[in-house]
């Protein structure tokens, strides 16, 4: 539909379409994995599938860009065609029984709204920021568009290359731990990304906050599948639609901080991460967050 459009308005009609979409597949997808893989593998398995997620959305920029100068249709054309050959295809069949009976109204428990929170917010302070980061970068440094793209790119770099580590820290330390980590550690790259004079830094620093969203994004995604919830589909397809909320909510809350002052907008972001941890702890504490039990102690002999 997007490669035929006609008007301006078809295309954006389209493409809205095209996120429907999309969130039908992730939590599919998600589910597909915790059906099949043993929960002491999970962390990892959901560590892979972060690390080809980030794989994507870093390369479809570039790969758009080079067939939208031979024709802007064509971009759309290989998303059609790569479309059909996954339909074709499909997903590995698992023995869990579908859960015929689950409604999205049991999703709505403290197992998945506080991990939908923590997703709300750190993908809104984290992966929604890349905006800010290039207007910081045309602003105090001149930087032409071309240049800002091929800078930007190093945070989905950096989260395709260390995702899959964050899922065997989730499998050693917990989900939990892992997105503390991931939110703190993305708090203080957030604030130096906004504050230092140095473009090599902001660059750097950006970077390595795609490891820190991995963190947070890859242990949400965990926290939800290893819950006790029956509808695990249902939970996160909750989750990630929250996720989805904060990235667009980014530039309607930070662009004016930012024009406000433009510290403004680099620190609210990074003094809301630091809020994460507390979310974590309160969730654990509400029974939200699943621990794995440690086995009993023998009895001493007499």
């Amino acid at each position: 539909m997007a490669a035929s459009s006609w008007t301006f308005e078809v295309l954006l009609a389209s493409r809205a379409l095209q996120g429907a979409a999309n969130s039908f597949t992730t939590p599919v997808l998600l589910a597909v994995i915790a059906a099949s893989t043993p929960k002491e593998k999970l962390g990892r398995a959901l560590g892979l599938f972060g690390s080809m997620q980030a794989a994507g959305q870093t390369s479809a920029p570039l790969v758009g860009g080079l067939t939208a100068e031979i024709d802007w249709r064509l971009a759309f054309v290989v998303i059609s065609v790569v479309a059909v050959g996954l339909a074709i295809l499909g997903v590995p069949q698992t023995d869990a029984e579908p859960e015929r009976n689950a409604s999205l109204r049991s999703a709505f428990v403290p197992s998945t709204l506080w991990p939908a929170l923590v997703g709300f917010i750190g993908w809104g302070c984290l992966g929604g920021l890349s905006f800010l980061v290039a207007f910081r970068l045309d602003d105090v440094f001149g930087l032409g568009a071309g240049e800002r793209g091929v800078l930007l790119t190093g945070f989905g770099v950096v989260g395709f290359v260390t995702a899959r580590f964050v899922g065997k820290a989730i499998d050693r330390f917990g989900a939990a731990t892992t997105a503390v980590l991931g939110a703190t550690l993305g708090a203080g790259l957030v604030a130096a990304v906004g504050t230092t004079p140095l473009a090599a830094i902001v660059v750097l620093a950006w970077a390595l906050t795609g490891a820190a969203a991995q963190g947070v994004l890859v242990s949400i995604n965990a926290l939800v599948l290893q819950s006790d919830n029956a509808n695990r589909g249902g939970s996160v397809s909750v989750v990630q639609s929250l996720r989805f909320m904060g990235a667009a909510a980014a530039p309607l809350a930070f662009v004016p901080l930012y024009q406000a002052h433009p510290l403004l907008g680099f620190l609210v972001p990074a003094a809301l991460l630091i809020t994460i941890p507390a979310i974590v702890t309160l969730s654990g504490r509400a029974g939200g967050t699943r621990r794995t039990p440690q086995p009993e102690a023998p009895p001493r002999p007499r």
